[in-house]
């Protein structure tokens, strides 16, 4: 077994590691578990009774959380000419089409989130190699392939996430940083669960929340009781 740093041996002294906590503790236990010398990320582990191999069990969608996730997050438009007016104004990061198309292809991709439109995605289907495995590929259930351009981009600045169940049954994703204060953290994190509660598929049989763990960058898990929050 791998010797324990101190930092996690403090950690672990401060809650109970087996026990199951209310979404209200656990955000403030995340921050006192937390010793990181950076701003850590809040992290929302959630495991689900669905089998997403089943396209009537996937579970995928955006919500936008009331607080953002605490960083900036780069956004590439790629758009036609008459749309990069509107993307700029938005607060598009970088716009344009061939240019970038090009410089994904060489490698370039210092960007969170692409939005596009429905017809400029003959050009960017060539790109799915490179930009699936990354999640970065634009999606219309995911509202980054439309003609609102503006409206889209403006939503992903003000913290809109997309997410998507693995093929383990896992949502993981983001919900702030450790800087947040804990009403902030559990606001995030419960904004998300309760998505997650409506987009339960009818075809998913048993228990749905299966498991849910809160935990930041470099931090144990901490175990979310799930009866609280279904």
């Amino acid at each position: 077994m791998g010797k324990i740093s101190k930092n996690r041996k403090e950690a672990l002294s401060k809650y109970d590691r087996d026990a199951f906590h209310s979404l209200q503790d656990a955000s403030k236990i995340v921050k006192e578990i937390t010793k990181t010398k950076f701003d850590a990320s809040i992290d929302l582990d959630v495991k689900l009774g669905v089998d997403p191999r089943q396209a009537n069990q996937m579970v995928r969608g955006t919500t936008s959380l009331p607080h953002g996730i605490g960083k900036e997050v780069r956004v590439l438009a790629l758009v036609s000419p008459e749309k990069e007016e509107e993307a700029k104004e938005a607060g598009a990061d970088f716009v344009g089409l061939d240019d970038y198309v090009a410089k994904i292809e060489g490698g370039w991709l210092d960007i969170d989130v692409i939005i596009t439109m429905p017809a400029v995605m003959g050009k960017i289907g060539k790109l799915g190699r490179i930009l699936g495995p990354r999640n970065l590929m634009p999606n219309p259930k995911s509202g980054t392939v439309t003609m609102d351009i503006g409206k889209a981009v403006t939503e992903i600045k003000a913290g809109k996430i997309d997410f998507k169940v693995d093929k383990t049954g896992i949502i993981h994703t983001s919900v702030g940083k450790v800087s947040f204060d804990q009403e902030k953290i559990y606001d995030n994190a419960k904004e998300l669960i309760d998505t997650l509660n409506r987009l339960k598929p009818s075809a998913s049989k048993g228990v749905y929340l299966q498991s849910v763990t809160l935990s930041s960058t470099m931090s144990p898990g901490i175990k979310i009781d799930t009866k609280s929050l279904a």
